[in-house]
């Protein structure tokens, strides 16, 4: 068991606490690790050094059933998100959307979501779906993908639960579909990101290619109320392994095939980021903090978005206006007119 934490402090400007984290999990899994929806009876043991979490597959199937039986089905495939021409590196921005979020959409897609070339690196995004009762939302929704292509829709109903299944089955395309994608951005439509940012940071860390890329959330308490609550019989422990906070974080070419594979073995938690967690301990991955990845929000003052990675929570009109203050009024240093 080997637990590694790597490097402390604050950058030029008070800008990102930088570690490494290494976890070499001990695992009992008892499960099927064939293939299939779930990973069948039995529990799965993992451990960081410092807590050991137990998952009981009796019991996420008492609570949760439709998570562990969901196939990944998809209406819209999304073939040709990740097709260009050979040779150039892929950053694909991967969106968590709702059907009804068009408004959403259009801003991301005339803005950070818009496909381009930036410094050597192809930039496409893809908004990840799932399935809306009011067929409105889907009618618009098909349109949307005729004519830009960007969109995979699976058949589960769009939930705050069933967000597990949406990053269970992404991870699945990923590897199916989009293998040339040399880093994935995942996030979170209702934010600011900024691609030009991302690409030099990639560009700028060591091992970026290596490591899993985010806020990292660290033995986060288990909330037994509200909107996270998890119930003690399914998870009895009282902390979560380390997890990427959901609202953005990067993932590497390296880390998809694992990361899939761990899908087949891990119970589907209903809760997204955490569960993304799981599967990272499973997988043997590392991670990497950066306060860059401002999943919290930040000062409301344009020129700390130019340093930010991306920012979560804005309103529509806030996004367009950081946007156009960094890339056409180029109101601070660093930051210019972007390819089209």
């Amino acid at each position: 068991m080997v637990v590694v934490v790597v490097g402390a402090g604050l950058g030029s400007r008070g800008v990102g606490l930088l570690w490494t984290v290494y976890v070499k999990p001990r695992q009992n899994l008892q499960a099927s690790p064939g293939p299939g929806p779930s990973p069948g009876p039995g529990s799965v043991e993992l451990s960081d050094g410092t807590y050991t979490f137990r998952l009981n597959y009796t019991a996420f199937q008492a609570e949760f059933p439709q998570l562990q039986s969901y196939r990944c089905r998809e209406r819209i495939p999304g073939d040709g998100v990740c097709s260009g021409p050979p040779g150039q590196p892929l950053l694909l921005l991967a969106v968590k959307s709702h059907p009804a979020s068009t408004a959403r959409r259009a801003t991301a897609r005339h803005t950070w979501a818009r496909p381009r070339l930036l410094e050597g690196y192809r930039v496409r995004p893809v908004f990840l779906v799932g399935v809306s009762p009011d067929p409105r939302h889907m009618v618009l929704l098909e349109e949307e993908s005729q004519e830009f292509g960007d969109v995979v829709l699976w058949d589960f109903a769009e939930s705050h639960h069933n967000l597990s299944l949406k990053e269970r089955c992404f991870l699945r395309w990923v590897g199916a579909r989009c293998g040339q994608a040399d880093f994935i951005f995942k996030g979170d439509d209702d934010e600011f990101v900024n691609p030009p940012a991302l690409v030099t940071y990639v560009g700028q860390t060591p091992n970026a290619s290596q490591v899993i890329h985010g806020n990292i959330q660290r033995h986060s308490v288990v909330m037994r109320a509200g909107k996270y609550r998890v119930s003690s019989t399914l998870f009895p422990q009282g902390k979560y392994p380390f997890f990427p906070s959901g609202g953005g974080f990067l993932m590497p070419r390296a880390s998809i095939l694992a990361l899939a594979a761990a899908t087949e073995r891990i119970p589907v938690f209903p809760l997204d980021d955490v569960y993304f967690g799981f599967l990272v301990l499973a997988a043997g991955l590392r991670y990497r903090h950066d306060d860059r990845f401002r999943v919290f929000g930040t000062k409301d003052e344009l020129c700390l978005y130019a340093e930010a990675l991306m920012v979560h929570g804005l309103s529509l009109d806030r996004v367009e206006e950081v946007w156009r203050g960094l890339y056409e009024e180029q109101r601070c240093n660093g930051t210019g007119p972007l390819p089209s």
